[in-house]
């Protein structure tokens, strides 16, 4: 059990380095190398992925808006790569990121319904923070993999989002809901704990 866990918890520690690396530490050079790590980020970054499959749970019960206010976060997101990209820093980034993973995993487990518009909102902030973060690993190449980078980016955070709202929307009425709300609630807020106490410690 020990060793089970040191494994993990290595496994989280080496998880914010693998976000920013998909492509093994170099920088895209070309079109299929830019779309290939837009497309792998948001699944290796653990903090981008447990939020994205967060916003989609909790965006699945809007019946009209379910499959739209992702494109909130997916925005926010190439907005603030875009802010990265031109030289604005964002202090605070890694632990205001953890910190969006807590609140998402704090909204699963209470079944607080934001308004629509404060959940845009939060979902747009919260891509802002992310699409900075994620952009470190384009930042110096040449326009052609970075625009196929940010196209596989938008693509596969809002593909994320919309399958499991539609997963969610499948499992709507069961008694397994709930408990999975619950479950998914603790793991996005336990490991966004995890996050925020590993970027404090540095």
């Amino acid at each position: 059990m020990l060793r089970l866990t040191a494994a993990i918890a290595a496994l989280l520690v080496s998880m914010p380095a693998l976000a920013h690396h998909p492509m093994g530490g170099a920088t895209p050079s070309t079109l299929m190398e830019g779309l290939l790590s837009g497309f792998g980020h948001p699944i290796l970054g653990l903090d981008h992925f447990v939020f994205i499959i967060a916003a989609g749970l909790l965006a699945a019960p809007r019946a009209r808006l379910g499959l739209v206010l992702p494109l909130a976060f997916v925005i926010g997101s190439f907005v603030g790569s875009l802010l990265h990209l031109g030289g604005v820093d964002l202090p605070g980034g890694e632990l205001l990121i953890a910190g969006s993973v807590i609140v998402m995993g704090v909204l699963l487990l209470s079944q607080r319904t934001l308004g629509d518009g404060a959940f845009a909102g939060l979902l747009a902030l919260a891509g802002l923070l992310h699409g900075h973060a994620l952009a470190e690993a384009i930042f110096g190449a040449e326009n052609t993999p970075l625009v196929a980078y940010l196209a596989g980016l938008a693509v596969t955070q809002y593909l994320i989002a919309a399958g499991a709202a539609l997963a969610w929307r499948k499992l709507a009425g069961t008694n397994l809901q709930p408990r999975l709300a619950r479950v998914a609630g603790v793991g996005a807020a336990g490991l966004g704990v995890l996050f925020l106490a590993l970027n404090l410690a540095g």
